[in-house]
Formats: C-alpha cells, structure tokens, sequence
C-alpha cells in the first residue's frame, strides 16, 4: 500500500520543495489583473499572462507587496512611468516565491522596473497605430471637408471641467461677435470609463450628424496616465468612422495621443480650438469681404465701359434724331391743321341734323308720357286691391309659424337638458378621484399618463398618485408584453 499522508504533511513537502527550487529573487514578467491596498498599507495582486493572439489567460497568480516595500515601489513607478499602478499594465517585478500550507502558492514582490512598463505602452501604442493604418482607416476623418462657416458644434467634454469653460468663454466673447450653437454631450475623460462614455457620447451626437457642423472633443492638460485613455484602438477607430470632422483639445504638453493623430483637425488646447473655430469665421468673412470688393471693382469697370459707349452712341446719333425729330414736327402739324378743318365741318353737319332729331324727339316724348300715364293709373288701382290681399295671407302665415317655431325650440331644449343631465352623470362616474377612491392609481411620466413601458429606461423616476397621496418610484426592471 502506498505511503498516506496529511494534507498538511503533502503541503509542508510542497512548502519545502518550493523552498529548494527558488533559493533566489526572479524577475518576473506579467499583467496585473486585479489590485487591492488594504487599511494596513499591504498591497495584494493577481497576475496573470494571456495568449500572445488573443485575450485568453493561460496562467495566474496571486501576488503581495508588503507595505513597508510597497511604500517605496508606487511612488518610484508613478513618477518613473508617469501613470497609477494599477490593472490592465504589464509590469515586470522582481519575486520571491513562497508556499504556506494555509494559504498556498503566491508571489511577494520586492522590486519593480518601470523602463519595462514604458516600454510595453509604447509598443501598445505602436501596434494600434499600425492596425489603424493596415486597415486603412487611419485619414478617413481627415478626408472631410471642414465646412466654410462652422457654427453648429458639437462638444464632447465634462461639464465640470476647466477646459470646458475656457472653450466656452473664448467661442462666445470672442471679438468678431460671431455666434455659435453648441450643445455638450457629456462623458468622463479619464480613467477606465472614458472609452465607453465618449464612443457613448459620439453615437448621441450621430443620431444628428445632419444637424452639426463639426464634433470638438476637449480636455484640460493632466498626467499621462490621465490621457492614456485616448492611446485606446476602439475610440480612434469610431472617430476615424464618424462622419462628421471631429476636432481634438486634450491639452497634452508633450506627444499626440492616437485620437489626436485620426481626428480631422488636432489642437493643443480646448483654448487653441476655440481659436481656431474663430479664425475659421475670420478668414471666411475676410474672404467675403475680398470677394465684394473685387465684384464691386469689376461692376464699377463694367459700368464706365458701358457709360462710354452709351456717350459715343449718343453724340453719334443726335444729329440724325434732330433731323427725324424736324420732319415729323412737320408732318405733325401738317396733319393737325386737315384735321381740324374735317373736325369742324363734321361738327357743323351734325349739328342741324341733332335739331331735326331733337324736334321729333320732344314730339315723340309728350305722345308716349301721356299713353303711359294713363296705363299707371289704371295698373296703380289693380296693384292695390292685390297688395291688401296678400298682406292679409301673410300675416296669417307668418303667425302659424311662429306657433311652430316656439314649440320646436321648446322640444329641443327639452332634449338638450336631457343630454347635459346625462352627460354630468357620466362625469361624475369618471371622475379621476372617485375612481382612485375604489383602490385604482394613475402612473405618470413626465407630466403624461402612461400606457406603455416602451418609452421607460432603468433608473427613471415614476409618479403614482392614488386616492390619498402620491408615490414617486424609480424604475429598476421592466418587463415587457410580448
């Protein structure tokens, strides 16, 4: 039979194999997964090593640097390196590995070389600009035409951030008065949420790419670990696809970042793009105002060209119109004097005619007024007996219809009476508080009734309002009727 022991004997072998095996400190290449400094100032790690081509881990460890170590090594990395230590980072560390029957195998850090970590970043950094190149996306947002007047901005920035307000205060004082729409989409600028809430930010922006003339993306100066969220291959890659020029500001003092280097236009300071966005307006009103004064110099030649030819025409042919002008005067006046003389010996001859035919139209006139005199007195009796007739019919039909009338309105009031009463009654039985009084609520959102959970995102607040008091609740699930 086999020789049986404890499991805390097979440990203690382990525990003094390990021992054996690494008399000495190893240098010790891996990424940091996770990272944790308790209350005592011990720093407690896991390390891991993924798959060269892909994200799979194929080992891990857990690590500790005691605190009186880990005092001395963050401050000599952060200023070394420029960034936190913190997850996602290769590091390489000097180890010492143990074994304790309790708690197993880990690793204690004594020592860390942060020229290596250096190192990693910028071969990170180098891989994402080749990748952008090989797939030949890395000038599609430069490609963009820059629009002549670009005054509908859109603004990627946090609400709270100096750069922010510095932007804002140089694009609305600036001294050409021009005026600019801007609308802040708000998203964190650093720190592991930075890539999710500005691609967050830039597809709320593209729901109205018609709408915005360019994008601005803007940020005071800060640390390099501030700005490493902009050396990230998903974020440079979006704004090498967005369709709209997309203007960088992330205040680096030193090098691009990779989003910097795909946006259509980089400028060192939100100030400087501010400036920039101006100048824009500057140039292009200079521009107009070259263009008005070359238009107005080219109206004016064209004008004195035509001036003086309209002069040489007109000396040229103001003898020859003088001349037309004599010679029908002539004619003129030779025609006014045969006209006139036909005029007056027209006018004579119908002058006796119109006596003649005055004379037999006054005869005519006395023989017809007293034939109709005659006729009008006798139509002016028959027209009376008639109107005497028919006054006595009317006033007779109109008194019927009188009757008729009032006994229709009172008919009809009656019937609206009857139809407000039911109306009131159906009122009453609708009304909002005698239907909360039988246990029923009415569920509000944003002032409106709601009939659907369509509209409804998580972390919305409701409003429930029953018979006595109101409820304001916030969304956590939604389920939807399918």
């Amino acid at each position: 039979m086999n020789e049986q022991l404890k499991l805390s004997e097979l440990n203690g072998r382990v525990k003094q194999a390990v021992a054996l095996s690494f008399t000495a400190p190893l240098w010790v290449v891996a990424e940091i997964s996770e990272l944790k400094i308790n209350r005592n100032g011990h720093c407690y790690l896991v390390l891991i090593e993924k798959e060269e081509l892909g994200e799979g881990i194929i080992a891990q460890a857990k690590a500790t640097i005691w605190s009186y170590t880990f005092r001395m090594l963050q401050p000599y990395f952060e200023t070394t390196t420029g960034q936190p230590l913190t997850e996602g980072i290769k590091v390489l560390v000097s180890v010492s590995v143990e074994f304790h029957e309790l708690y197993g195998y880990s690793l204690n850090i004594r020592d860390i070389d942060p020229t290596y970590t250096l190192g990693d970043m910028a071969r990170k950094r180098k891989e994402i600009i080749t990748r952008l190149q090989a797939d030949g996306v890395f000038e599609m947002n430069k490609e963009l035409e820059l629009p002549l007047v670009p005054q509908k901005i859109a603004i990627v920035s946090s609400s709270t951030a100096a750069g922010y307000e510095d932007f804002m205060d140089h694009l609305t004082n600036n001294v050409g008065k021009y005026k600019f729409h801007t609308k802040l989409f708000p998203a964190v600028m650093q720190g592991n949420q930075a890539e999710s809430s500005i691609i967050e930010a830039l597809e709320q922006i593209y729901q109205h790419e018609d709408f915005f003339d360019v994008v601005v993306i803007i940020r005071g100066g800060g640390s390099q670990a501030d700005l490493s969220c902009f050396d990230n291959y998903n974020l440079a890659y979006y704004i090498t696809q967005f369709p709209i020029p997309v203007l960088t500001g992330i205040g680096h003092e030193k090098d691009d970042s990779i989003v910097d280097m795909v946006a259509h236009t980089r400028l060192k300071t939100p100030t400087a793009v501010a400036e920039f966005l101006v100048n824009t307006l500057v140039k292009f009103d200079a521009t107009l105002s070259e263009l008005n004064w070359h238009f107005t110099q080219k109206v004016n030649e064209v004008l004195l060209t035509a001036q003086g030819k309209i002069d040489f025409y007109t000396r040229a042919i103001a003898p020859i119109v003088q001349e037309k002008i004599t010679k029908t005067n002539n004619r003129l006046d030779q025609t006014i004097y045969k006209v006139d003389h036909l005029i007056r010996l027209f006018i004579q001859s119908k002058s006796h005619q119109l006596e003649r035919t005055e004379e037999a139209f006054l005869q005519e006139s006395k023989n017809f007024s007293r034939k109709q005199l005659r006729i009008l007195e006798r139509s002016t009796s028959t027209l009376s007996s008639a109107v005497q007739r028919i006054s006595l019919y009317n006033r007779e039909l109109i008194s019927r219809k009188i009757k008729q009338s009032e006994q229709l309105i009172k008919k009809n009031l009656a019937q609206q009476i009857h139809f407000l009463e039911l109306a009131n009654q159906k009122a009453i039985l609708i009304d909002p508080s005698k239907i909360l009084s039988r246990g029923y609520s009415i569920t509000t959102y944003k002032g409106k009734a709601l009939k659907t959970t369509e509209y409804l995102k998580d972390h919305e607040l409701i409003e429930t309002r029953l018979a006595q008091g109101t409820i304001i609740s916030e969304v956590k699930t939604i389920s939807k009727r399918k």
